[in-house]
């Protein structure tokens, strides 16, 4: 990490209104923008090895608790209905609407995923992306949909990829891995993935490379 980015991100500890500038310049990944908010105290609890999207829009982080390994990519997550504003003006009334969000262990939340308030996720559970969660998902459940429903099981999902892992012929680079993402094998594996998918590139297009 370097000196700047490491300023960036100690102003950004320090007050959140510096949030987008790290993001802009020093260009977290999710693991780092996790501990960078774990370290700010936004969240309730959070728990060990998480990753969040620096662009995920979360909003009422002091109700929302994070498990263990939790994942969040560029999903939306809610603890207020702001609706509550509207009928409050309309009818001249003073209503709440908010819910926490628990998200247990062993979750991840896929792109463009909403969780709306008063959901418990999991644990060992995937929210799909695209996937609108309005109602609990239950441990192991794996769901998807407007609103989300049950497509499948933690444990089968595991399985099936587990078997497709054993004909890839990039699996020796993916054991040798100290690390999820390893500079110096994303080379030779993106090389390894083309070709598995397209086949060998044409003379031409090797010899530019």
């Amino acid at each position: 990490m370097s000196l700047v980015t490491r300023a960036l991100r100690a102003l950004a500890v320090r007050e959140a209104r510096f949030e987008g500038l790290y993001r802009r310049l020093g260009r977290p990944g999710g693991r780092a923008w996790a501990e960078m908010l774990r370290e700010r105290g936004d969240f309730y609890a959070m728990g060990e090895h998480c990753a969040v999207d620096p662009y995920a829009l979360i909003m009422g982080r002091p109700l929302i608790r994070l498990g263990n390994n939790v994942r969040l990519a560029t999903c939306a997550i809610f603890c207020h209905d702001g609706s509550a504003n509207m009928i409050n003006r309309a009818f001249g009334l003073r209503l709440d609407n908010v819910g926490k969000v628990d998200i247990r262990d062993n979750v991840f939340v896929g792109y463009h995923a909403i969780i709306l308030p008063g959901v418990t996720v999991g644990p060992n559970a995937i929210v799909s992306a695209g996937s609108v969660v309005r109602a609990d998902v239950a441990e192991g459940d794996v769901v998807a949909g407007v609103p989300a429903r049950r497509v499948g099981r933690l444990g089968m999902s595991v399985a099936m990829l587990k078997a497709r892992n054993e004909t890839l012929p990039w699996r020796r680079q993916i054991e040798q891995r100290d690390s999820e993402i390893d500079s110096e094998l994303e080379p030779e594996l993106t090389r390894l993935r083309a070709e598995y998918f397209y086949g060998r590139p044409p003379e031409s297009t090797r010899a530019k490379s």
